[in-house]
Order: structure tokens, then sequence, then C-alpha cells
């Protein structure tokens, strides 16, 4: 179970900084020119949207969001 935690850990590591690189470039050149990303803002609006319309279980599903986003979720060790 260590080992899947450390490996989620690591594509979350990886995954977060590629979508701030895609949520600024969309934003610079507009998701038209963004060919491989597509249009990641409306795809993040919408699922911001989706989640306000689900009430409880929208506000729930965004806490448990938040807290694997943040940083020491994963009680595994790093030295291991």
């Amino acid at each position: 179970m260590n080992k899947i935690m450390k490996s989620v850990k690591g594509v979350t590591n990886i995954v977060v900084p590629l979508l701030t690189l895609a949520i600024l470039l969309s934003l610079l050149v507009g998701p038209a020119n963004m060919l491989f990303l597509g249009d990641v803002t409306g795809n993040i609006i919408n699922l911001i949207s989706q989640l306000g319309r689900a009430g409880l279980a929208g506000l729930i599903a965004l806490g448990v969001i938040l807290h694997l986003l943040q940083d020491g979720w994963c009680s595994c060790d790093e030295s291991s």
C-alpha cells in the first residue's frame, strides 16, 4: 500500500505543475490554439459548476480533492 501511495504522490507531483502550465498557456494563447490540450479552463469551469450543482456531495468531493492535493497527504516515508 505504501508503494501505491508513493506512486500516486509522484504522479500528482508531476500532473499539478503541468495542469498549472496548461491553464496559463490556455489563458495566454486561447483554447483554440491548444491543439493537444483542448479547453483546459473550460473543463475546470465545468468541473466547478458540476460540483456546485451537486450540493452536499459536491462539497464533500471538493473537500476530498483539496485534501489530496495538499502537501503531506501521503503518510509514506520519503526515505524508504
